[in-house]
């Protein structure tokens, strides 16, 4: 009878706590609530019932759903605080000083995350004087899900700021609502949804995904749990360290201040094991030195400051530990106890241990100990021994790097995003990238996918999105060179081309040997004026530094033209303008010197580039006191014009045009002039090969070398039939007369073609067909539509252009040039701009070896004319344009 009463009450307990009202984690006391716009108040409850809220002394009523979901729905609230919300079901629950204000999603990785803590040193007055209690923040722990989106949060809070809670805020985030309220006083909610370390891909919906049909693979697949199980296993057997031996350290007790060293050498602080001797080693590395310490510091405690360790460290004092780090990134600072310094010589022991890469002490970082306004300098000569060599590990076996659930598709979105849908936002504050650099190029269509993705979900297409481009960062280097952080930069660019962005420029605010600079508040400022532009309306206020907008060659010198200068460029130390490169066609780049020759002009030259045709500013990983500003003391973004932004979804890819340079018959002339003066430009052609003419049977080689810098090789046919029956046509010999080939001969013959061509360019799938002299008709017919399976394309020849809806794939038009001069051909070329259409040429011999010959001269001229207009016009081989017209028309 006993047990059955207690059932009996536990059935009781847990119906009526299930009957409860229940709140998601955004929704409680000190949240902000964005002002001016109805908002949702929502919650879980018993289904049917009845949930009732009161705000401003007025009610507002709900019943709960079937699915246990209930939401209320208030009207837009002017700015404001100290509110109350009570909320009644069969339960009440009172939520006190709430705030009507504007709320930013701000998300991201590490830097995102980075608090006021981390930078307590540099911030000390901004912290003490940090009392806003109209300023909230609300941050999101770490949370993934691979199965789908989540209802909730994991537990946090909202917090008020002051001195104390805006240590535990991103210093970035504070910084940018500092201002804002600063300028508008009115409440600024300030939700943190970021993770360090993480990649774009985590962080948009599977919604966002629709045209990544890969992606959206791997995320079905995650949502597989034996599949996920098996990753798990082989990630964790990856990273299991094959060594036993254990660290002679340790187990002599090298922290001891009864240890007698023996066998130590010396070793610099800061620096690298590897820069000093000890090569390639992974492993843990024991440094140790006495330090001579005043009396008066004495009975005192004492601050370290140990730069930053890579990776991790345990910190001894005279064989006392007083803490660790277990990973690089953050400053070491510590404390050292009242009462554990003596006076005269202190031990100071550090076990350092690193897995991979460089081991030691970052460089141009504080190494010093500290009691009051004294100080004693660490840095110097320490000793060092090495306790345990780390095996290295062999990833021979392992195809993919070990299984992280929050670098997956998806997965961040979904436990860190989702369950914010129903919060009303003033805008989106981007911080991430260091994770994509690897892969840059991806980038530039991940971001907009984000963006368009947040505004759809958000159900808000013009909802303010402000991108922080990532800082500079690593080794200068005093040469023009490729980098992966500066297309990664160019990729944030490219989330301007979306209405309602901002890209923020932080080129002058990294640190050289720190990915996680340490000047957050000149980035939050500059946030701001971003914000106050594009969310506030504030239209004249200049957010960003000068933006390139043309540039013209003239006399041997680029002249660049820039908007945003406000009253002017400048040069911020009053110095020449750095980093600027110039380039001839063939992109090696060179430093160019600059002038700035009016308010929003500036010259370029070089001795070495006599006639530069492109230009790259800034174009490196860590392009150090940059100095091209504008007046309102904001940087230049770094760009280039060897870079081209397409849009796929257009016809030309968003240009006025398209040219197609096409040249016939495998000619020698094709490889010894042609194919140079195209390379030269940096432009593709497309050569029709007759598989049994010379050039091509004898030169190979030369042919698989152009295929291999992009040039397309097409079908000629084997033996280039014509119709003899066609007027003028008496030279074609009898037994390649096309008018007497039967369909299986010519289908046979085109195919013998297209396995001469794959022999040497190894393409698979379809090629791009030339008629022989136009013609198209054999014994019976038509044959080329029956050839479909085997081309995407083929060029006819009727000196006919045409617009993009016009085009058939399988009968495209071109232009045959005899004897023209260039100017005829730019002509032509002009025509198609001003008519939007695609023009076709066709060459046989440049500059001689054909009797249809135009000179080198004139072919020159277009290809240059082509060059210098390449941002209007679409220039493509055969091949790509077909396969653009296809997609475009699908």
């Amino acid at each position: 009878m006993r047990v059955f009463k207690a059932v009996l009450f536990l059935l009781f307990l847990s119906e009526n706590l299930f009957a409860d009202i229940r709140l998601p984690q955004l929704i409680g006391d000190n949240m902000v609530l964005q002002r001016d716009q109805p908002v949702t108040i929502w919650g879980w409850a018993e289904a049917k019932e009845n949930v009732t809220a009161t705000l401003k002394n007025k009610q507002y009523k709900t019943v709960c759903n079937s699915d246990g979901i209930w939401k209320i729905y208030l009207p837009a609230q002017p700015a404001g605080s100290g509110y109350e919300l009570a909320l009644k079901g069969k339960n009440k629950i009172q939520i006190k000083n709430i705030a009507f204000g504007d709320v930013w999603l701000c998300s991201g990785q590490s830097n995102m995350v980075i608090n006021m803590e981390r930078v307590k040193e540099r911030f000390f007055d901004d912290i003490t004087s940090a009392n806003y209690s109209d300023i909230r923040n609300f941050f999101i722990p770490t949370m993934t899900d691979l199965n789908g989106p989540r209802q909730d949060l994991p537990a946090s809070e909202w917090k008020t700021v002051n001195p104390k809670d805006v240590l535990t805020m991103g210093a970035v985030t504070y910084f940018f609502a500092r201002d804002l309220y600063d300028r508008f006083k009115v409440p600024i909610g300030i939700i943190n949804s970021s993770v360090g370390g993480t990649p774009i891909e985590a962080w948009i919906s599977e919604g966002g995904y629709k045209k990544f049909d890969q992606v959206l693979k791997t995320i079905s697949q995650n949502k597989n749990s034996v599949y996920i199980d098996s990753l798990s296993r082989i990630s964790s057997a990856s990273i299991k360290n094959p060594s036993e031996q254990t660290d002679v350290g340790k187990a002599e007790h090298w922290e001891s201040i009864e240890y007698k060293p023996k066998g130590w050498r010396n070793i610099n602080i800061p620096g690298y094991w590897e820069d000093q001797g000890l090569k390639d080693l992974d492993g843990v590395v024991w440094y140790r030195r006495e330090f001579e310490v005043p009396a008066d510091w004495t009975g005192k405690s004492a601050r370290l400051f140990m730069g930053r360790i890579v990776d991790a460290d345990e910190m001894y004092v005279n064989g006392q530990k007083i803490g660790q780090v277990t990973y690089q990134y953050p400053p070491r600072r510590y404390e050292i106890p009242q009462g554990l310094l003596k006076a005269g010589k202190n031990s100071f022991v550090i076990r350092v241990t690193n897995q991979t890469g460089k081991g030691g002490f970052v460089p141009d970082k504080p190494y010093f100990m500290t009691v009051g306004n004294e100080q004693i300098d660490l840095k110097g000569t320490w000793s060092y021994k090495v306790g345990q060599v780390y095996q290295r590990i062999s990833r021979s076996g392992f195809s993919r790097l070990p299984f992280a659930a929050q670098n997956q598709p998806a997965a961040l979105y979904n436990a860190m995003v989702a369950p914010l849908l129903n919060m009303k936002f003033k805008g989106f504050i981007w911080y991430q990238g260091e994770s994509n650099v690897g892969n840059p190029g991806a980038y530039a269509t991940l971001l907009p996918a984000l963006i368009n993705d947040w505004r759809r979900l958000w159900a808000d297409e013009n909802l303010p999105f402000l991108v922080v481009q990532l800082p500079n960062f690593q080794d200068i280097d005093y040469s023009p060179v490729e980098s992966n952080m500066a297309l990664l930069r160019e990729a944030q660019n490219k989330a301007l081309l979306l209405d309602n962005t901002a890209v923020t420029v932080t080129l002058d605010l990294g640190e050289w040997n720190d990915i996680h600079p340490l000047n957050k508040k000149d980035i939050g400022k500059r946030l701001a004026l971003a914000a106050r532009n594009l969310a506030y309306k504030e239209n004249k206020v200049i957010y960003s530094g000068p933006k390139l907008t043309s540039h013209n060659i003239r006399d041997g010198k680029i002249i660049l033209t820039f908007d945003n200068v406000a009253d002017g460029i400048r040069s911020k130390d009053g110095e020449d303008l750095r980093w600027f490169a110039v380039a001839d066609y063939d992109k090696k780049f060179v430093w160019a010197t600059a002038k700035i020759v009016g308010k929003d002009q500036i010259e370029l030259s070089s001795k070495v580039v006599k006639v530069p045709k492109y230009v790259r500013y800034a174009w490196q990983d860590n392009p150090e006191e940059i100095n091209f500003y504008n007046s309102e003391n904001l940087p230049a973004s770094p760009f280039r014009t060897d870079g081209e932004v397409l849009d796929e979804s257009k016809p030309w890819k968003g240009k006025k045009c398209a040219v197609v340079l096409t040249y016939d018959d495998a000619l020698n002339v094709h490889l010894d002039h042609v194919l140079p003066a195209l390379d030269s430009l940096s432009l593709k052609g497309t050569f029709y090969l007759t598989a049994s003419s010379d050039a091509a049977r004898n030169r190979i080689k030369d042919w698989r070398a152009a295929a291999e810098n992009g040039h397309e090789l097409g079908n000629h046919t084997l033996y280039h039939p014509c119709d003899a029956s066609v007027p003028g046509m008496s030279w074609v010999k009898p037994e390649y007369d096309l008018s007497k080939y039967s369909t299986s001969r010519i289908q046979d013959e085109i195919r013998m073609c297209n396995a001469f061509l794959k022999s040497i360019d190894g393409l698979e799938g379809k090629r791009t067909f030339a008629f022989t002299c136009g013609h198209k008709k054999v014994m019976e017919g038509e044959f080329i539509p029956m050839m479909s399976a085997d081309f995407l394309a083929a060029r006819a020849v009727r000196h006919e252009m045409h617009s993009f809806d016009e085009q058939k794939l399988l009968d495209i038009d071109c232009y045959s040039m005899v004897e023209q001069t260039g100017r005829q051909m730019i002509e032509l070329v002009k025509q198609a701009e001003q008519s939007g259409k695609l023009l076709v040429f066709l060459f046989h011999g440049v500059g001689g070896e054909h009797a249809l010959n135009v000179t080198s001269q004139a072919h020159s001229e277009l290809l240059h004319y082509l060059k210098n207009q390449q941002n209007d016009i679409y220039i493509d081989t055969m091949l790509n344009v077909a396969e653009h017209i296809r997609n475009v028309k699908k």
